[in-house]
């Protein structure tokens, strides 16, 4: 099978100060309780893949938003295996793109709040997709306790979903790229997921469930809300 037919968006670079600028300006209704989710799927093969995370280093220090980056897999074979990519990254990948009945997966692509999808290395761009897929604060409660978190009962319109629980590390991750499309570059991330693991099934009512200690204490922690496989995030925070 040839990945390359599922490697890369056309992209627009964008000036750092106007990445910055249009991220920072984002009108959203969103705050720390109920940040917008927004997911990167990208690896450090793709030679595309750099102004999206720019893009999301750019947005990862806000309050209102959960910038989440998942190294996808289907490019280590290519030149240069990625350190941080895992197999469940690239489901993670194609739920979303059954769901929205697409044909395939690309790198870079990014999803806010499981709703909208782009490609995430233009940032007036990725600030509309903030506004125009914030989901408010509808969703259930989110309540942390020690090593467990409990989620409230549903609002209206709001159906039975996953729980998920996120590990990645908030550090800024330089990596030097050796071969590949980006050989001789120094990338750097932030927020690389590290672990992706179900919890279990809300199923409307108020509900509790056992956080596990995480394995390095470097990580942060947050959950995410999610009806059907690559459906919509009704709710999500950090731990």
């Amino acid at each position: 099978m040839d990945m390359r037919r599922f490697a890369r968006w056309p992209v627009r670079v964008a000036p750092v100060a106007l990445l910055l600028a249009a991220c920072a300006s984002t009108a959203s209704a969103a705050d720390a309780d109920h940040p917008v989710v927004v997911e990167l799927f990208q690896s450090q093969g793709c030679s595309s893949c750099p102004p999206a995370n720019a893009s999301l280093n750019a947005i990862a220090g806000r309050a209102d938003v959960l910038a989440l980056s998942f190294a996808v897999t289907y490019w280590d074979q290519l030149g240069w295996k990625d350190g941080f990519a895992q197999p469940a990254f690239t489901a993670r990948q194609w739920d979303y793109a059954r769901a929205g009945r697409r044909p395939n997966v690309a790198t870079p692509q990014m999803i806010v709040n499981g709703r909208g999808v782009l490609v995430g290395s233009d940032p007036a761009r990725v600030a509309e997709a903030l506004r125009r897929h914030d989901r408010g604060a509808g969703g259930p409660a989110i309540r942390v306790a020690p090593g467990r978190v409990a989620i409230g009962p549903a609002q209206a319109g709001v159906q039975p979903a996953t729980v998920w629980l996120v590990r990645y590390d908030p550090r800024i991750i330089a990596v030097a790229v050796r071969a590949g499309e980006n050989a001789g570059r120094t990338l750097p991330h932030r927020n690389i997921v590290r672990a992706l693991m179900p919890l279990g099934r809300w199923n409307g009512t108020a509900m509790s469930f056992a956080v596990p200690p995480g394995p390095d204490a470097a990580w942060r922690t947050a959950v995410l809300v999610q009806q059907g496989s690559g459906g919509p995030i009704v709710a999500a925070r950090r731990l």
